[in-house]
């Protein structure tokens, strides 16, 4: 479909009806902290549901048990090889590209701001991060995953967030639209597909065609499955591109919260670099990746890693290349990845699995007001004219 300014604005009518009403029903009789205590015990697809969950809770999660129908069950498997390959290389886009572009849409940097579940700068990359694995696993979908619940929590968290912000009145609708709508959720489907590709080939990385649509197809499922409308979801990459334009240009603009939340998470890749001489890369990677506007907006330090990170495609050319020619190489290497991303992802943790609750409250601190094989190289959609 095309998308235009009026279709747009229809989007930020639109919220999730089915969790909205599941979680207003869990407000209403006041059997939010039930739900929470006990589904920290569903936490793998099959598992025999709790006896006490609320009724609401449970039918909920019966019909959001399964993955959409029409999904092709080969185009996921392609997507998992291309997440294999690629893994340390997406982690990377998701940390110093994704996360700083939802931070420069100032609305969605209060949204982060807002929930009370934000005890420690790593738990939203922690929980990025998570979520991100678990989708790449083999099984993903099947009985024993981690991946479903995971999907029906986090779909469950947006829909709290929404009725607190609507019912203490800290959002104005009527000059906003519906908190966490359903243009923000396809903007955030976005940012962790199309932008992850824009930021590997940015990076230099070699990926096919055929590899770079197989895992924006993996997160059209996950956007189904967190209440996405299929209808108006864009289909192919060059219809992303028009949205992500679009989206972009409606909404982009510096804030004191997005500020904030990227000053957090430089600090945080800085306490997980080892010494402190590597520490000004972060800040570069994240300038060198969104560009130097929305770095500038999120105030991003400049330093003189910034012309050094230039170099990083073509280093990471050099070992693709070596990949490539050399299959004892490439599995070293995506060993390597999969060593990286999990030291990555334990560090974030600490240790622990991270559980998507329902807050039972918002903080009110941050000023939340109205207000496969490597043939056929993949090439990112051309800019839309709304960009220029």
């Amino acid at each position: 479909m095309s998308y235009t300014e009026a279709s747009m604005d229809a989007l930020r009518q639109a919220g999730d009806e089915l969790a909205d009403a599941t979680v207003a029903t869990l407000f209403e009789r006041g059997e939010v902290g039930t739900f929470n205590t006990l589904m920290r015990y569903v936490s793998t697809a099959g598992a025999p549901l709790p006896d006490g969950l609320p009724d609401v809770a449970r039918e909920y999660l019966q019909v959001t048990s399964a993955p959409p129908a029409w999904v092709d069950w080969g185009e996921m498997e392609k997507a998992r090889l291309f997440f294999i390959d690629n893994n340390v290389h997406i982690s990377t886009a998701l940390s110093f590209a994704s996360m700083p572009a939802c931070y420069v849409v100032p609305h969605v940097a209060r949204l982060l701001s807002a929930t009370h579940g934000l005890k420690y700068p790593s738990k939203r990359m922690a929980e990025t991060g998570q979520f991100t694995v678990y989708l790449m696993q083999p099984g993903a979908f099947e009985a024993g995953s981690r991946f479903i619940p995971a999907a029906q929590k986090v779909r469950l968290l947006h829909a709290s967030i929404r009725h607190h912000l609507k019912r203490d009145k800290l959002w104005n609708t009527a000059t906003q639209g519906v908190p966490i709508c359903q243009e923000d959720m396809i903007g955030g489907q976005m940012f962790f597909s199309l932008l992850v590709l824009d930021s590997l080939h940015r990076l230099g990385i070699h990926m096919s065609t055929e590899g770079a649509e197989a895992y924006f197809y993996a997160w059209r499922v996950v956007g189904a499955m967190l209440g996405v409308d299929q209808d108006t979801v864009p289909e192919t990459l060059d219809q992303a591109r028009e949205f992500l334009d679009l989206y972009m240009v409606r909404h982009m603009a510096p804030s004191e919260e997005g500020a904030h939340l990227t000053r957090q998470l430089i600090d945080l890749y800085e306490d997980v670099v080892p010494g402190t001489f590597f520490d000004p890369i972060v800040s570069a990677l994240i300038r060198h990746l969104i560009g130097d506007t929305c770095a500038d907006w999120l105030q991003v330090p400049r330093t003189p890693w910034d012309t050094v990170v230039k170099a990083v495609p073509h280093l990471l050319g050099i070992l693709e290349t070596i990949e490539d020619r050399a299959p004892l190489a490439g599995w070293a290497l995506d060993r390597l990845g999969h060593l990286t991303t999990v030291l990555e992802l334990s560090s974030l943790t600490r240790g622990r699995v991270m559980h998507y609750a329902i807050p039972e409250h918002l903080r009110h601190d941050y000023g939340v007001t109205g207000t496969v094989p490597r043939t056929h190289r993949w090439t990112p959609p051309a800019p839309s004219s709304v960009s220029h």
